[in-house]
Protein backbone atom coordinates (compact mmCIF):
# COMPACT_ATOMS: atom_id res chain seq x y z
CA UNK A 1 0.00 0.00 0.00
CA UNK A 2 0.91 3.20 -1.26
CA UNK A 3 0.54 6.21 1.78
CA UNK A 4 -0.17 9.66 0.10
CA UNK A 5 2.00 12.63 2.42
CA UNK A 6 -0.45 15.47 3.08
CA UNK A 7 -0.31 17.87 5.49
CA UNK A 8 -0.67 16.30 9.04
CA UNK A 9 -3.06 17.60 11.31
CA UNK A 10 -2.85 18.43 15.01
CA UNK A 11 -5.84 18.01 17.12
CA UNK A 12 -4.53 17.14 19.98
CA UNK A 13 -1.09 16.78 22.02
CA UNK A 14 -1.13 13.38 23.22
CA UNK A 15 -1.98 10.48 20.77
CA UNK A 16 -3.21 7.33 21.72
CA UNK A 17 -3.13 3.58 19.76
CA UNK A 18 -5.53 1.06 20.83
CA UNK A 19 -8.41 0.99 23.04
CA UNK A 20 -7.90 -2.24 24.92
CA UNK A 21 -7.83 -2.16 28.54
CA UNK A 22 -3.91 -0.62 28.63
CA UNK A 23 -5.95 2.06 25.71
CA UNK A 24 -8.84 3.31 27.82
CA UNK A 25 -6.94 3.15 31.34
CA UNK A 26 -4.25 6.24 29.77
CA UNK A 27 -7.62 7.75 28.06
CA UNK A 28 -9.09 7.77 31.05
CA UNK A 29 -5.63 9.70 33.28
CA UNK A 30 -4.79 11.65 30.17
CA UNK A 31 -8.71 12.87 29.96
CA UNK A 32 -7.67 16.41 30.88
CA UNK A 33 -5.34 16.56 27.53
CA UNK A 34 -8.01 15.42 25.50
CA UNK A 35 -6.26 12.58 23.90
CA UNK A 36 -7.09 10.85 20.48
CA UNK A 37 -7.28 7.28 20.64
CA UNK A 38 -7.04 5.06 17.49
CA UNK A 39 -8.68 2.38 17.71
CA UNK A 40 -8.59 -0.42 14.27
CA UNK A 41 -11.52 -1.88 15.08
CA UNK A 42 -15.07 -1.10 15.59
CA UNK A 43 -15.35 -1.70 19.37
CA UNK A 44 -12.88 -1.56 22.83
CA UNK A 45 -11.64 -4.66 24.60
CA UNK A 46 -8.66 -5.48 22.67
CA UNK A 47 -7.73 -9.13 23.21
CA UNK A 48 -10.66 -9.62 25.28
CA UNK A 49 -13.21 -8.72 21.88
CA UNK A 50 -11.04 -10.64 19.36
CA UNK A 51 -9.29 -12.90 20.86
CA UNK A 52 -11.86 -14.80 23.15
CA UNK A 53 -13.23 -18.51 23.10
CA UNK A 54 -16.41 -19.07 23.83
CA UNK A 55 -15.55 -20.47 27.29
CA UNK A 56 -13.09 -18.13 28.28
CA UNK A 57 -13.16 -16.66 32.10
CA UNK A 58 -10.68 -14.07 33.35
CA UNK A 59 -7.76 -15.98 35.23
CA UNK A 60 -7.44 -13.98 38.28
CA UNK A 61 -10.19 -13.02 40.94
CA UNK A 62 -12.08 -10.33 39.74
CA UNK A 63 -10.99 -8.18 42.76
CA UNK A 64 -7.75 -8.35 41.18
CA UNK A 65 -8.90 -6.89 37.58
CA UNK A 66 -10.76 -3.89 39.01
CA UNK A 67 -9.94 0.14 38.29
CA UNK A 68 -9.34 1.75 41.43
CA UNK A 69 -12.47 4.50 40.78
CA UNK A 70 -15.02 1.48 39.34
CA UNK A 71 -15.96 -1.14 41.08
CA UNK A 72 -17.30 -4.26 39.30
CA UNK A 73 -21.17 -4.41 39.39
CA UNK A 74 -22.96 -6.71 42.51
CA UNK A 75 -25.24 -7.83 40.25
CA UNK A 76 -22.11 -9.94 38.84
CA UNK A 77 -21.44 -12.75 41.58
CA UNK A 78 -18.79 -14.89 39.57
CA UNK A 79 -15.66 -14.60 40.85
CA UNK A 80 -14.20 -15.60 37.78
CA UNK A 81 -16.26 -13.38 35.22
CA UNK A 82 -16.54 -14.87 31.42
CA UNK A 83 -14.91 -12.93 28.63
CA UNK A 84 -18.60 -11.03 27.99
CA UNK A 85 -18.80 -9.76 31.52
CA UNK A 86 -15.58 -7.98 31.42
CA UNK A 87 -16.36 -6.55 27.70
CA UNK A 88 -19.26 -5.12 29.70
CA UNK A 89 -17.45 -4.25 32.37
CA UNK A 90 -14.79 -2.02 30.28
CA UNK A 91 -17.43 -0.71 28.35
CA UNK A 92 -19.00 0.66 31.42
CA UNK A 93 -16.05 2.06 32.68
CA UNK A 94 -15.53 3.84 28.97
CA UNK A 95 -18.92 5.02 28.98
CA UNK A 96 -18.98 6.29 32.85
CA UNK A 97 -15.55 8.10 32.43
CA UNK A 98 -16.52 9.65 28.84
CA UNK A 99 -13.77 8.12 27.12
CA UNK A 100 -15.79 7.03 24.27
CA UNK A 101 -15.62 10.86 23.05
CA UNK A 102 -11.92 10.22 21.95
CA UNK A 103 -11.93 6.85 20.43
CA UNK A 104 -11.70 7.23 16.73
CA UNK A 105 -13.26 3.49 15.82
CA UNK A 106 -12.30 1.63 12.52
CA UNK A 107 -8.73 3.70 12.55
CA UNK A 108 -5.89 1.85 11.90
CA UNK A 109 -2.52 3.18 12.55
CA UNK A 110 -0.19 2.10 9.21
CA UNK A 111 2.65 4.33 10.05
CA UNK A 112 4.70 6.17 12.68
CA UNK A 113 7.41 8.41 11.32
CA UNK A 114 9.58 10.38 13.53
CA UNK A 115 10.08 14.33 13.18
CA UNK A 116 13.62 15.62 13.71
CA UNK A 117 13.18 19.20 13.26
CA UNK A 118 13.13 20.77 16.45
CA UNK A 119 16.36 21.08 18.84
CA UNK A 120 14.23 18.66 21.39
CA UNK A 121 14.03 15.75 19.28
CA UNK A 122 17.05 16.58 17.48
CA UNK A 123 18.80 15.65 20.11
CA UNK A 124 17.79 11.98 20.08
CA UNK A 125 19.35 11.75 16.77
CA UNK A 126 22.87 10.24 18.47
CA UNK A 127 20.81 8.63 21.15
CA UNK A 128 23.53 9.49 23.59
CA UNK A 129 23.00 7.66 26.99
CA UNK A 130 24.07 10.86 28.85
CA UNK A 131 21.27 13.69 28.14
CA UNK A 132 18.24 14.40 29.66
CA UNK A 133 14.81 14.32 29.19
CA UNK A 134 13.24 17.69 28.64
CA UNK A 135 9.67 18.51 28.45
CA UNK A 136 7.37 16.54 27.26
CA UNK A 137 4.61 18.65 26.00
CA UNK A 138 7.03 21.56 24.29
CA UNK A 139 4.56 22.63 22.10
CA UNK A 140 6.33 20.97 19.07
CA UNK A 141 5.39 18.11 17.51
CA UNK A 142 7.63 14.57 17.61
CA UNK A 143 5.37 12.32 15.59
CA UNK A 144 3.13 11.92 12.60
CA UNK A 145 0.70 9.11 12.40
CA UNK A 146 -0.83 7.79 9.67
CA UNK A 147 -4.37 6.33 9.77
CA UNK A 148 -6.39 4.22 7.94
CA UNK A 149 -9.86 4.61 7.77
CA UNK A 150 -10.63 2.84 5.17
CA UNK A 151 -8.92 0.52 1.97
CA UNK A 152 -7.81 3.73 0.48
CA UNK A 153 -7.85 6.49 2.82
CA UNK A 154 -5.03 7.43 4.89
CA UNK A 155 -5.25 10.55 7.00
CA UNK A 156 -1.99 12.34 8.61
CA UNK A 157 -1.64 13.04 12.05
CA UNK A 158 1.11 14.83 14.40
CA UNK A 159 1.21 14.75 18.00
CA UNK A 160 3.51 15.88 21.05
CA UNK A 161 3.58 12.42 22.84
CA UNK A 162 2.39 9.43 21.83
CA UNK A 163 1.24 6.05 23.78
CA UNK A 164 1.38 2.94 22.52
CA UNK A 165 -1.08 0.50 23.70
CA UNK A 166 -1.75 -2.17 21.13
CA UNK A 167 -0.54 -5.06 23.45
CA UNK A 168 1.59 -8.28 22.83
CA UNK A 169 -1.41 -10.44 21.78
CA UNK A 170 -3.82 -10.80 19.32
CA UNK A 171 -3.19 -9.62 15.52
CA UNK A 172 0.13 -10.93 14.71
CA UNK A 173 0.55 -14.93 15.56
CA UNK A 174 3.29 -16.80 15.96
CA UNK A 175 4.00 -19.66 13.42
CA UNK A 176 6.37 -22.41 14.05
CA UNK A 177 8.93 -23.18 11.04
CA UNK A 178 9.31 -26.46 9.44
CA UNK A 179 11.71 -28.29 7.33
CA UNK A 180 11.37 -27.85 4.03
CA UNK A 181 8.49 -29.49 2.04
CA UNK A 182 7.05 -30.12 5.95
CA UNK A 183 4.72 -27.44 6.06
CA UNK A 184 1.13 -26.96 6.39
CA UNK A 185 1.31 -27.12 2.84
CA UNK A 186 1.44 -30.37 2.44
CA UNK A 187 -1.07 -31.25 5.12
CA UNK A 188 -4.67 -32.22 3.57
CA UNK A 189 -6.70 -31.56 6.55
CA UNK A 190 -7.47 -27.80 8.03
CA UNK A 191 -4.65 -25.51 9.70
CA UNK A 192 -5.27 -22.88 11.91
CA UNK A 193 -3.92 -20.78 14.36
CA UNK A 194 -5.94 -19.94 17.76
CA UNK A 195 -6.74 -16.41 16.52
CA UNK A 196 -8.67 -17.48 13.70
CA UNK A 197 -10.68 -20.08 16.16
CA UNK A 198 -11.63 -17.18 18.26
CA UNK A 199 -13.45 -15.38 15.77
CA UNK A 200 -15.83 -18.29 15.44
CA UNK A 201 -18.82 -18.43 16.96
CA UNK A 202 -20.59 -21.20 18.48
CA UNK A 203 -22.00 -23.05 15.82
CA UNK A 204 -18.68 -22.57 14.00
CA UNK A 205 -16.51 -24.11 16.95
CA UNK A 206 -18.88 -27.18 16.96
CA UNK A 207 -18.81 -27.78 13.08
CA UNK A 208 -15.04 -27.75 13.31
CA UNK A 209 -14.21 -29.70 15.59
CA UNK A 210 -17.57 -32.58 16.27
CA UNK A 211 -16.04 -35.75 14.58
CA UNK A 212 -12.80 -34.19 13.35
CA UNK A 213 -9.44 -35.91 15.00
CA UNK A 214 -8.57 -32.65 16.30
CA UNK A 215 -4.52 -31.88 17.32
CA UNK A 216 -4.10 -28.83 19.56
CA UNK A 217 -0.80 -27.25 19.54
CA UNK A 218 0.62 -26.26 22.79
CA UNK A 219 -0.04 -25.90 26.63
CA UNK A 220 -0.93 -23.04 27.85
CA UNK A 221 -4.16 -21.46 28.71
CA UNK A 222 -5.28 -20.60 24.85
CA UNK A 223 -4.64 -24.12 24.43
CA UNK A 224 -6.44 -25.69 27.28
CA UNK A 225 -9.21 -24.26 26.84
CA UNK A 226 -9.29 -25.42 23.39
CA UNK A 227 -8.48 -28.45 23.84
CA UNK A 228 -11.58 -28.74 26.66
CA UNK A 229 -14.01 -27.34 24.29
CA UNK A 230 -13.34 -30.26 21.88
CA UNK A 231 -13.57 -33.02 23.98
CA UNK A 232 -17.30 -31.03 25.30
CA UNK A 233 -18.60 -31.13 21.85
CA UNK A 234 -17.18 -35.15 21.13
CA UNK A 235 -19.07 -36.67 23.48
CA UNK A 236 -20.87 -39.64 22.77
CA UNK A 237 -19.20 -43.19 21.36
CA UNK A 238 -18.70 -41.21 17.91
CA UNK A 239 -16.97 -38.38 19.10
CA UNK A 240 -12.98 -38.52 18.40
CA UNK A 241 -10.15 -37.71 20.51
CA UNK A 242 -8.43 -34.41 20.84
CA UNK A 243 -4.67 -34.94 21.51
CA UNK A 244 -2.54 -32.19 22.82
CA UNK A 245 0.93 -31.79 21.26
CA UNK A 246 2.57 -30.52 24.48
CA UNK A 247 6.41 -28.88 23.15
CA UNK A 248 7.10 -27.05 27.22
CA UNK A 249 5.20 -28.41 30.22
CA UNK A 250 4.25 -25.41 32.42
CA UNK A 251 2.47 -26.31 35.99
CA UNK A 252 -1.44 -25.68 36.24
CA UNK A 253 -3.54 -25.03 38.79
CA UNK A 254 -7.13 -25.87 39.69
CA UNK A 255 -8.00 -23.21 41.87
CA UNK A 256 -6.46 -20.42 44.00
CA UNK A 257 -6.39 -22.47 47.31
CA UNK A 258 -3.04 -24.97 48.25
CA UNK A 259 -3.41 -26.97 50.98
CA UNK A 260 -6.03 -24.93 52.57
CA UNK A 261 -4.56 -21.87 52.16
CA UNK A 262 -5.13 -19.05 49.74
CA UNK A 263 -2.80 -18.77 47.06
CA UNK A 264 -1.77 -14.87 47.61
CA UNK A 265 -0.08 -15.56 50.83
CA UNK A 266 3.17 -16.61 48.39
CA UNK A 267 3.55 -14.47 46.69
CA UNK A 268 1.19 -11.25 46.95
CA UNK A 269 1.82 -9.86 50.30
CA UNK A 270 4.84 -7.72 51.57
CA UNK A 271 6.16 -10.27 53.85
CA UNK A 272 6.09 -13.21 51.40
CA UNK A 273 7.44 -10.52 48.50
CA UNK A 274 10.34 -10.24 51.05
CA UNK A 275 11.62 -13.59 50.15
CA UNK A 276 12.20 -12.66 46.31
CA UNK A 277 14.80 -10.68 44.78
CA UNK A 278 14.26 -7.38 43.62
CA UNK A 279 15.71 -4.33 41.62
CA UNK A 280 18.10 -1.92 43.83
CA UNK A 281 17.46 -3.90 46.79
CA UNK A 282 21.21 -3.14 48.81
CA UNK A 283 23.27 -5.25 50.59
CA UNK A 284 21.15 -6.26 54.10
CA UNK A 285 18.54 -7.31 51.85
CA UNK A 286 21.04 -9.01 49.03
CA UNK A 287 22.06 -11.16 52.29
CA UNK A 288 18.68 -11.91 53.33
CA UNK A 289 17.26 -13.12 50.49
CA UNK A 290 20.30 -15.24 50.56
CA UNK A 291 19.47 -16.61 53.65
CA UNK A 292 15.81 -17.27 52.95
CA UNK A 293 16.87 -19.03 49.74
CA UNK A 294 15.76 -22.34 51.08
CA UNK A 295 12.43 -20.63 52.68
CA UNK A 296 11.85 -19.73 48.36
CA UNK A 297 12.57 -23.24 47.72
CA UNK A 298 10.38 -25.04 50.10
CA UNK A 299 7.00 -22.81 48.99
CA UNK A 300 7.65 -23.99 45.70
CA UNK A 301 8.07 -27.32 47.02
CA UNK A 302 5.04 -27.16 48.93
CA UNK A 303 2.44 -25.55 46.06
CA UNK A 304 4.24 -28.76 43.36
CA UNK A 305 3.10 -31.14 46.34
CA UNK A 306 -0.58 -29.97 46.51
CA UNK A 307 -0.79 -29.70 42.42
CA UNK A 308 0.89 -33.23 42.12
CA UNK A 309 -1.76 -34.79 44.66
CA UNK A 310 -4.93 -32.62 43.46
CA UNK A 311 -3.80 -33.38 39.66
CA UNK A 312 -2.97 -36.85 37.81
CA UNK A 313 0.36 -34.81 36.45
CA UNK A 314 2.42 -37.88 36.91
CA UNK A 315 -0.11 -40.23 35.58
CA UNK A 316 -0.18 -38.13 32.04
CA UNK A 317 3.37 -37.49 32.05
CA UNK A 318 2.71 -33.34 32.61
CA UNK A 319 5.15 -32.73 35.43
CA UNK A 320 7.42 -29.89 34.52
CA UNK A 321 10.98 -30.34 35.31
CA UNK A 322 11.29 -26.65 36.75
CA UNK A 323 10.12 -25.45 39.89
CA UNK A 324 6.81 -23.62 40.32
CA UNK A 325 8.19 -20.46 41.31
CA UNK A 326 9.90 -20.15 37.69
CA UNK A 327 6.71 -20.03 36.05
CA UNK A 328 4.86 -17.74 38.43
CA UNK A 329 7.91 -15.56 38.03
CA UNK A 330 7.11 -15.46 34.26
CA UNK A 331 3.60 -14.88 34.64
CA UNK A 332 2.90 -18.24 32.94
CA UNK A 333 0.95 -20.20 35.61
CA UNK A 334 -2.85 -20.91 34.15
CA UNK A 335 -5.88 -21.75 35.81
CA UNK A 336 -6.86 -24.99 34.16
CA UNK A 337 -10.34 -25.73 32.81
CA UNK A 338 -12.59 -27.27 35.28
CA UNK A 339 -12.95 -30.47 33.38
CA UNK A 340 -9.79 -31.20 31.62
CA UNK A 341 -8.70 -34.15 33.10
CA UNK A 342 -12.43 -35.66 33.67
CA UNK A 343 -12.41 -35.48 29.98
CA UNK A 344 -8.93 -36.74 29.62
CA UNK A 345 -10.17 -39.79 31.99
CA UNK A 346 -13.04 -40.30 29.56
CA UNK A 347 -10.24 -40.39 26.85
CA UNK A 348 -11.53 -37.43 24.43
CA UNK A 349 -8.09 -35.52 25.71
CA UNK A 350 -4.66 -37.05 24.75
CA UNK A 351 -1.56 -35.74 25.64
CA UNK A 352 1.51 -36.32 23.66
CA UNK A 353 5.03 -34.89 24.01
CA UNK A 354 7.10 -33.95 21.81
CA UNK A 355 9.55 -31.31 21.09
CA UNK A 356 9.75 -31.24 17.43
CA UNK A 357 7.22 -32.08 15.00
CA UNK A 358 5.91 -31.58 11.81
CA UNK A 359 3.48 -32.19 9.30
CA UNK A 360 2.96 -35.20 6.67
CA UNK A 361 -0.26 -34.82 4.33
CA UNK A 362 -2.57 -37.01 6.58
CA UNK A 363 -1.62 -35.07 9.99
CA UNK A 364 1.28 -34.57 12.10
CA UNK A 365 4.78 -36.77 12.76
CA UNK A 366 7.59 -36.60 15.05
CA UNK A 367 10.54 -36.75 15.67
CA UNK A 368 10.49 -40.24 16.93
CA UNK A 369 9.20 -40.82 13.19
CA UNK A 370 5.79 -41.98 14.94
CA UNK A 371 2.40 -40.08 12.72
CA UNK A 372 -0.83 -38.88 14.41
CA UNK A 373 -3.25 -38.81 12.09
CA UNK A 374 -5.50 -35.74 11.62
CA UNK A 375 -8.24 -33.60 10.58
CA UNK A 376 -7.98 -30.04 12.07
CA UNK A 377 -4.67 -28.65 13.54
CA UNK A 378 -4.70 -25.76 15.56
CA UNK A 379 -1.61 -23.56 16.72
CA UNK A 380 -1.96 -22.50 19.82
CA UNK A 381 1.64 -21.42 19.67
CA UNK A 382 1.19 -17.55 21.18
CA UNK A 383 1.14 -14.19 19.02
CA UNK A 384 4.38 -12.29 17.82
CA UNK A 385 4.59 -9.00 19.96
CA UNK A 386 7.63 -7.90 18.74
CA UNK A 387 6.57 -7.99 14.76
CA UNK A 388 3.51 -6.13 15.98
CA UNK A 389 5.54 -3.76 17.60
CA UNK A 390 7.76 -3.35 14.86
CA UNK A 391 5.33 -2.93 11.84
CA UNK A 392 4.52 0.85 13.03
CA UNK A 393 7.30 1.72 14.89
CA UNK A 394 10.33 3.79 12.30
CA UNK A 395 13.79 3.49 12.09
CA UNK A 396 16.28 4.05 13.87
CA UNK A 397 13.54 3.23 16.98
CA UNK A 398 12.55 0.01 15.62
CA UNK A 399 16.17 -1.83 15.63
CA UNK A 400 16.25 -0.47 19.33
CA UNK A 401 12.79 -2.07 20.93
CA UNK A 402 15.09 -4.99 22.62
CA UNK A 403 18.63 -2.52 23.09
CA UNK A 404 20.83 -3.82 24.73
CA UNK A 405 18.89 -6.90 26.73
CA UNK A 406 17.13 -8.60 24.20
CA UNK A 407 13.80 -7.26 26.33
CA UNK A 408 12.08 -4.18 25.67
CA UNK A 409 13.72 -1.91 28.00
CA UNK A 410 10.80 -0.34 29.68
CA UNK A 411 11.88 2.28 32.77
CA UNK A 412 8.75 1.96 35.49
CA UNK A 413 7.51 -0.04 33.03
CA UNK A 414 6.51 2.30 30.53
CA UNK A 415 9.66 4.78 28.89
CA UNK A 416 12.06 3.22 26.23
CA UNK A 417 14.53 5.41 27.53
CA UNK A 418 16.22 5.82 23.82
CA UNK A 419 12.64 6.10 22.06
CA UNK A 420 12.00 9.94 22.73
CA UNK A 421 7.90 11.11 23.71
CA UNK A 422 6.40 8.00 23.41
CA UNK A 423 5.08 5.31 25.90
CA UNK A 424 4.38 1.59 26.14
CA UNK A 425 1.66 0.52 27.98
CA UNK A 426 0.18 -2.78 29.02
CA UNK A 427 3.96 -4.27 27.78
CA UNK A 428 5.03 -5.54 31.16
CA UNK A 429 2.72 -8.04 33.14
CA UNK A 430 2.50 -8.82 36.57
CA UNK A 431 -0.72 -10.63 38.72
CA UNK A 432 -3.24 -7.90 37.49
CA UNK A 433 -2.20 -6.31 34.18
CA UNK A 434 -5.17 -4.20 34.48
CA UNK A 435 -4.16 -2.85 37.61
CA UNK A 436 -0.70 -2.71 36.32
CA UNK A 437 -2.08 -0.41 33.03
CA UNK A 438 -3.98 1.76 35.50
CA UNK A 439 -1.39 2.69 37.91
CA UNK A 440 1.41 3.18 34.97
CA UNK A 441 -1.17 5.20 33.53
CA UNK A 442 -1.47 7.55 36.41
CA UNK A 443 2.31 7.94 36.53
CA UNK A 444 1.93 8.56 32.94
CA UNK A 445 -0.38 11.37 33.50
CA UNK A 446 2.02 13.08 36.36
CA UNK A 447 4.91 12.98 34.26
CA UNK A 448 3.85 14.74 31.28
CA UNK A 449 2.29 17.68 33.42
CA UNK A 450 5.23 17.72 34.56
CA UNK A 451 4.78 16.65 38.76
CA UNK A 452 8.32 15.17 37.93
CA UNK A 453 11.28 14.30 36.22
CA UNK A 454 12.50 11.15 34.30
CA UNK A 455 16.01 10.82 35.34
CA UNK A 456 19.10 10.72 32.51
CA UNK A 457 18.65 8.36 29.73
CA UNK A 458 21.85 6.33 31.42
CA UNK A 459 19.94 6.12 35.18
CA UNK A 460 16.95 4.61 33.46
CA UNK A 461 19.04 2.15 31.02
CA UNK A 462 20.73 0.93 34.22
CA UNK A 463 17.63 0.60 36.27
CA UNK A 464 15.65 -1.41 33.21
CA UNK A 465 18.87 -3.75 32.99
CA UNK A 466 19.21 -4.45 37.02
CA UNK A 467 15.48 -5.41 36.25
CA UNK A 468 16.11 -7.84 33.32
CA UNK A 469 19.22 -9.16 35.89
CA UNK A 470 16.66 -10.11 38.37
CA UNK A 471 14.29 -11.72 36.27
CA UNK A 472 16.93 -14.18 34.41
CA UNK A 473 18.13 -14.65 37.97
CA UNK A 474 14.50 -15.43 38.72
CA UNK A 475 13.28 -17.84 36.03
CA UNK A 476 14.86 -19.34 32.77
CA UNK A 477 11.57 -17.70 30.73
CA UNK A 478 12.36 -14.56 31.55
CA UNK A 479 12.12 -12.73 27.99
CA UNK A 480 8.06 -12.80 29.12
CA UNK A 481 8.82 -9.64 30.88
CA UNK A 482 7.06 -10.82 34.12
CA UNK A 483 7.86 -8.60 37.44
CA UNK A 484 5.10 -10.50 39.63
CA UNK A 485 7.63 -11.54 42.63
CA UNK A 486 8.38 -7.99 43.16
CA UNK A 487 5.30 -6.07 41.76
CA UNK A 488 4.78 -4.40 45.19
CA UNK A 489 8.01 -2.54 45.14
CA UNK A 490 7.41 -1.54 41.48
CA UNK A 491 4.14 -0.21 41.93
CA UNK A 492 5.81 1.46 45.23
CA UNK A 493 8.72 3.10 43.35
CA UNK A 494 5.87 4.22 41.05
CA UNK A 495 3.33 6.06 43.67
CA UNK A 496 7.01 7.46 45.05
CA UNK A 497 7.36 9.35 42.05
CA UNK A 498 3.53 10.75 42.19
CA UNK A 499 4.74 12.10 45.55
CA UNK A 500 2.07 9.00 47.16
CA UNK A 501 3.27 7.66 50.70
CA UNK A 502 1.95 4.54 51.58
CA UNK A 503 -0.54 4.58 54.55
CA UNK A 504 0.38 2.10 56.81
CA UNK A 505 -3.05 1.94 58.55
CA UNK A 506 -4.16 0.34 55.00
CA UNK A 507 -1.63 -2.10 55.16
CA UNK A 508 -3.84 -5.26 55.44
CA UNK A 509 -5.19 -4.03 51.94
CA UNK A 510 -1.74 -5.01 50.32
CA UNK A 511 -1.78 -7.94 52.61
CA UNK A 512 -5.16 -9.53 51.98
CA UNK A 513 -5.03 -8.57 47.62
CA UNK A 514 -1.79 -8.16 46.73
CA UNK A 515 -2.35 -5.24 44.32
CA UNK A 516 -3.66 -2.37 45.93
CA UNK A 517 -4.76 1.12 44.35
CA UNK A 518 -4.03 4.60 44.45
CA UNK A 519 -6.76 5.29 47.43
CA UNK A 520 -4.43 3.61 49.48
CA UNK A 521 -1.64 5.88 49.27
CA UNK A 522 -1.59 9.46 51.06
CA UNK A 523 -0.07 12.58 48.84
CA UNK A 524 3.22 14.08 50.59
CA UNK A 525 3.02 17.66 51.41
Amino acid sequence: MVIQENNPILVSKIGIIGAGVSGIAAAKQLSHHNPIVFEATDSIGGVWRHCSYNSTKLQSHRRDYEFTDFQWNNRDNSDFPSYLEILDYLESYAEHFNVLKNIRFNSKVVEIRFISNNKEASDFGGLTHDRDYGKLLSGHPVWEVAVQTNQSDIQWFSFEFLVICIGKYGDIPNIPTFPRNKGPGIFKGKVMHTLDYCKLDKEGTTQLLKGKKVVVVGFKKSGLDLATECALVNQGPEGEACTMVVRTLHWIVPHYWIWGLPFFLFFSTRSSQLLYERPNQGLLRTFLCLMLSPMRHAISKFIESYLMWKLPLEKYGLKPEHPFVEDYASCQMAIMPEKLFSEAEKGKIVFKKAAKWWFWNGGIEFEDNSKLEADVVVLATGFDGKKKIKTVLPDPFRSLLEYPSGVMPLYRGTIHPLIPNMAFVGYVESLSNLHSSELRSMWLSGLVDDKFKLPRVEDMLSQTLKEMEVMKRSTRFYKRHCISTYSINHNDEICKDLGWSFMRKNNWISEAFGPYSSEDYEKED
